[in-house]
């Protein structure tokens, strides 16, 4: 199945690694659980946006339209699946440096293995007030960075101190890819892009 490794990422994270360094399934399997995985914030970000509102301290609920709704999940859902191959390819990249000689299908592996906790928080938007929703991505965010911290000397057949140093450049290229998400976004959104407002 191809959902077959969250439970284990969150049950016993070490012994899963392991387990997905033995099979290394195709580019097609991991490929299709970041591809399912990343259907869950968006649907959950649909339905908060444009029927629940969202709501910040004690003012009124806001709405978007379906139709903005709608656009904007679709570009989170091309934003998450983008984001996890480009961090794929940091990954992949910066593997020699650190002794490392992974497939691309391994560094993907790795990639979407890790997002997923973060990417799955985005579930949280169901409850669409901002403290809660921030919380909660901000400990699946904090699980992927564990995750990857566990993974990566697995997965790229490395000794752990190096791992750690492997693992820390990752984490802070994907604080630059955040930014500059972050930042694209904005200039969008102020540049006439933003949602419409019920």
């Amino acid at each position: 199945m191809i959902l077959n490794h969250i439970w284990g990422l969150y049950a016993h994270p070490v012994d899963e690694w392991k387990s997905i360094d033995q099979r290394h399934e195709s580019m097609t399997f991991a490929l299709s659980h970041i591809l399912i995985i990343a259907l869950l914030p968006c649907a959950a970000a649909y339905y908060a946006s444009a029927h629940l509102g969202w709501s910040i301290g004690a003012r009124e609920a806001t709405f978007l339209t379906q139709s903005s709704a709608m656009t904007m999940a679709i570009a989170m859902y091309a934003g998450i699946i983008i984001a996890t191959f480009a961090l794929a390819y940091l990954i992949h990249w910066m593997a020699k440096t650190f002794g490392a000689d992974p497939t691309f299908t391994q560094s993907l592996e790795l990639a979407a293995y890790t997002a997923t906790p973060a990417i799955m928080s985005g579930v949280a938007a169901l409850y669409p007030e901002l403290w809660f929703v921030t919380m909660v991505f901000l400990a699946g965010v904090a699980y992927s960075v564990y995750l990857l911290y566990s993974g990566v000397p697995i997965l790229m057949h490395i000794p752990e101190e190096r791992g750690f140093m492997y693992s820390s450049s990752v984490v802070t290229a994907g604080l630059i890819m955040m930014v500059v998400l972050m930042v694209t976004s904005a200039i969008i959104w102020t540049n006439g892009f933003g949602p419409e407002y019920m």
